[in-house]
């Protein structure tokens, strides 16, 4: 057993090359070395790029409000209690409401080590809610 307690691990801010606006990623975890995951916060108007994951992605959302979008499909609203799966290799983006932070809690398996392939940002245009913050 391991307990990695709150505030054990230090916040960090998410890297303008993945994603756009303020984003915060706290707690990383890590299972029996193929399973990552952590809590992940947005300010309103902040999103990821548009990327994959090898295995497939689930999202618990606990916060606020939020907007998710796969490939070729309309851009859904979500909000806490919402769990979300994205197949593998299937190119999507996730991030919070245009007026509303939001937070989930990101849940990946890894392939050959990695979980994430990241790709282009996803424009205001795409996001449809004006520029992030």
């Amino acid at each position: 057993m391991k307990i990695t307690r709150s505030g054990d691990i230090a916040s960090s801010r998410g890297p303008a090359n993945y994603f756009a606006g303020t984003v915060r990623l706290d707690m990383p975890f890590e299972g029996s070395g193929a399973l990552a995951g952590a809590t992940v916060t947005f300010e309103p108007g902040a999103r990821t790029n548009w990327h994959t994951h090898p295995l497939g992605q689930t999202l618990l959302v606990t916060f606020g409000r939020g907007r998710v979008q796969r490939e070729g499909g309309a851009i859904e609203e979500i909000a806490p209690g919402d769990i979300v799966y994205f197949a593998p290799d299937e190119r999507h983006w996730h991030g919070a409401a245009p007026d509303a932070a939001m937070t989930h809690i990101a849940i990946a398996e890894k392939r050959d080590g990695s979980a994430v392939t990241w790709l282009d940002p996803v424009s205001d245009e795409e996001y449809g809610g004006g520029s992030a913050a």
